[in-house]
């Protein structure tokens, strides 16, 4: 287990989380001018591709696409990036083939690399920050290669250098989220706001329909939230608590341990469930796809407290095409490519200046709330601490899964 850490935000960090465009719906498709240019090599002759759609981003972005070849593959959180992204745009602008695997929680990510000895056959990898230094010590990711990422100079510099990779040689910010519920108001009728109401509702009208977020600092978190106590508490009174009342009292009343509810909340398994903000935001799409009525569904963020978390793009040791790697990091750092990928995982993706790039790119993005925080709202999250606690949460996860059969 790796040593204590600390996220350590700056302040300017903390100003610029809370920044909030205001949004309202519909949607807009954005075009881009971006320059390709073979990898490793500056003489190469730029070709650039024009499309048509909304006002371009405002001068002062680097918009270097790489090229690659061969097979790219990625190794990430459910539904993390649109589909065009990892699809046919990848094949034709970098010309890569892209393959992609899923993971529920940093724990399996962890798990799985450590099992292949270097050979996962990864080439790129989604850790959420505090597990950085742990992968770094235990040799499953290697440096970056900075000069083959030159879009990074887009990201907002509150995002980078973070107490777990100071000087960015191995992760770069991919986006950061928070946590909190969503419920259908036919079913759940009361008003729903804290993790008590969650819980509440899910040991009551909701028993039996409820799903939570299948990672153990969630699921636990969860409960330290409702009753006052900071998730990264290591007294062992307060996990006691935790355990007795999750495994004893709450885990009969859960369907699924479920850290991607969407589809399912559209297919109508779920009556609440806990989830992130950005696959909660796909809720409401799904649902529409599926026939359903999206004004049905409340979503909540969790309070009085919940989690500050930024996900980071990584390398693999061993990645079989680390070339194609970092092509795919930079161009993903394109701002065009990142405000399309927001559209549409709906998570902040760190780039500056971003009130003026929602502005010019997607001024149409929906439900705008569930992605830019109030600093009112920001002022409650808490950042993740990696401490010895963690093993004892696993635990306590695993023993609910085992009373609730799911």
């Amino acid at each position: 287990m790796a040593k204590q850490l600390r996220m350590l935000a700056p302040d300017d960090f903390r100003e610029k989380l809370s920044r909030r465009a205001f949004l309202k719906g519909g949607t807009a498709a954005a075009g881009f001018a971006i320059v390709l240019a073979a990898c490793g090599s500056s003489d190469d002759e730029a070709v650039t591709i024009e499309t048509t759609g909304s006002d371009m981003a405002d001068d002062g972005y680097s918009r270097v696409v790489n090229t690659a070849s061969g097979t790219l593959a990625m190794y990430t959180w459910g539904d993390y990036n649109d589909p065009d992204l990892v699809g046919a745009l990848a094949d034709s602008t970098l010309g890569v083939s892209m393959k992609v695997d899923y993971y529920a929680s940093n724990e399996d990510l962890i798990t799985k690399l450590a099992a292949s000895n270097g050979n996962s056959g990864f080439d790129i990898v989604v850790p959420t920050g505090p597990y950085v230094p742990q992968m770094i010590e235990k040799g499953l990711i290697q440096k970056l290669d900075l000069s083959l990422i030159p879009n990074f100079s887009n990201l907002d510099p509150a995002y980078t250098s973070q107490a777990w990779d100071p000087n960015n040689e191995y992760s770069v910010c991919k986006n950061w989220g928070s946590t909190g519920y969503f419920y259908d108001k036919t079913k759940i009728t009361r008003t729903m706001e804290t993790w008590q109401d969650f819980i509440d509702a899910c040991m009551n009208e909701g028993s039996g329909n409820c799903a939570m977020i299948d990672t153990a600092p969630n699921f636990c978190g969860m409960w330290f939230w409702a009753n006052g106590i900071n998730w990264n508490t290591q007294d062992e009174a307060d996990l006691d608590a935790c355990e007795k009342f999750l495994v004893e009292e709450f885990a009969q009343h859960i369907k699924a341990f479920d850290s991607y509810p969407s589809t399912k909340l559209a297919e109508g398994a779920y009556s609440l469930a806990m989830g992130w903000n950005g696959d909660l935001r796909q809720a409401y799409v799904r649902i529409a796809d599926a026939g359903g009525n999206p004004e049905d569904w409340v979503w909540v963020l969790g309070s009085p407290a919940t989690e500050l978390w930024m996900d980071t793009y990584c390398i693999a040791a061993g990645s079989p095409n680390a070339e194609a790697a970092h092509a795919w990091i930079n161009w993903d750092l394109v701002p065009e490519i990142s405000i399309k990928d927001l559209e549409y995982h709906g998570y902040n993706t760190g780039m500056k200046d971003m009130e003026s790039l929602i502005a010019n790119l997607a001024p149409d993005l929906e439900r705008g709330e569930m992605i830019f925080f109030t600093p009112e709202q920001v002022a409650t999250f808490q950042t993740q601490e990696i401490t010895p606690a963690l093993d004892r949460m696993v635990d306590i996860l695993n023993k609910a899964k085992a009373k609730a059969g799911a």
